[in-house]
């Protein structure tokens, strides 16, 4: 068997960086597009016409959708039918999202936490973010890339709690953080919320609540209803479009879950900004790149 060409991975670990800084996906689209058609305050009718109108510029000049190009997620799943080499993958992908930066170019995000330097480049020590999982009767990589700015990012909460404290404890606490938040996460855009397993899962699971597309339920008939209620009670706050008032605060409610242990049950929730960037790549051992979202 050939040995694999891993500058494949590297091309696509670039040009998923800036198609997801480009292309916003359709289904994130036709939500923006419906959240205008029902939106009623005046205010905010204008700001979805921007936030259409922004779109519309993006796509017509290659441009950013945000000037935050935030910092970069890579949501890796390898399948087992196919020996892919996971170390340079992993350095394959880094080498992709610094490239994107320089080339494209557009702002690098990523600085020392104490030194604050900068290297104009995106990546640094454990950046990009990567997560690993692995796919059953598959040959392929799936490589799933989101970029995420520090306004929603920075709105992001963990707590650990106990069980007696009950379901609308867990609910308090995701509507309480959305209005917290404010205007700080650009809102409308996608909340992420994790429920259950560890301190450091809980916040992985709210993660991935974002990568999923607009609006798609949970497949637990009670997870899902409670993505309803939540979407509906943050919709009735009236923080609206960019946190000045309206009809639509949230496009959706996601999210994810894992069973935690008997005497805790950990919530975190991770906010995407009106523009919910992604951008997916699948890999084949034959060098084939299909790109999607």
């Amino acid at each position: 068997m050939a040995q694999f060409d891993y500058t494949i991975v590297e091309e696509a670990a670039k040009e998923l960086y800036i198609r997801a800084l480009c292309d916003l996906p359709p289904d994130v689209r036709d939500a923006l597009k419906k959240a205008a058609q029902r939106e009623t305050q005046p205010t905010a009718k204008k700001i979805f016409e921007t936030f259409l109108k922004n779109i519309e510029v993006s796509d017509k000049n290659k441009m950013l959708i945000c000037q935050d190009t935030g910092l970069p997620i890579y949501m890796v799943k390898i399948g087992d039918q196919y020996h892919w080499h996971g170390a340079e993958v992993k350095k394959r992908i880094n080498e992709g999202a610094k490239r994107a930066t320089l080339e494209f170019p557009f702002r690098g995000s990523s600085t020392h936490p104490i030194t604050r330097v900068n290297p104009q480049n995106s990546v640094g020590e454990n950046l990009p973010v990567m997560y690993w999982d692995f796919m059953e009767g598959a040959e392929h990589l799936d490589i799933l890339m989101i970029p995420k700015g520090s306004g929603s990012e920075n709105m992001s909460a963990m707590k650990m709690f106990i069980p007696a404290d009950g379901v609308k404890a867990l609910k308090k606490f995701v509507i309480d953080t959305f209005v917290e938040s404010g205007s700080n996460p650009c809102p409308p855009g996608v909340i992420g919320v994790g429920i259950g397993g560890t301190a450091d899962l809980v916040l992985k699971l709210a993660k991935e609540a974002i990568a999923r597309p607009v609006g798609q339920r949970h497949t637990d008939p009670e997870i899902a209803k409670m993505e309803e209620e939540l979407e509906e009670a943050i919709n009735a706050t009236g923080n609206g479009p960019m946190g000045l008032g309206g009809d639509v605060s949230t496009l959706a409610v996601h999210i994810e879950t894992a069973y935690t242990h008997i005497t805790q049950n950990p919530i975190a929730i991770n906010t995407q900004c009106w523009p919910a960037r992604r951008a997916r790549a699948k890999i084949y051992p034959d060098g084939r790149v299909e790109y999607g979202f």
